[in-house]
């Protein structure tokens, strides 16, 4: 399934399903990275959130 592996055979389906599958998870880890920055950013300003009603 993967093009590393031996019985990867080159056909049309199979690229545009790995590039899909690819596209996917770039876009999950570069929307993780982004949350993850987000939060340390705001731990470390220690930003007050006026915002919240609590």
């Amino acid at each position: 399934m993967f093009p590393f592996a031996f019985e990867w055979v080159p056909e049309a389906t199979r690229y545009v399903f790995m590039g899909s599958l690819y596209a996917v998870l770039i876009t999950l880890i570069i929307i993780l990275h982004y949350c993850a920055i987000r939060a340390f950013l705001d731990m470390i300003c220690k930003k007050d959130d006026h915002n919240s009603h609590h």
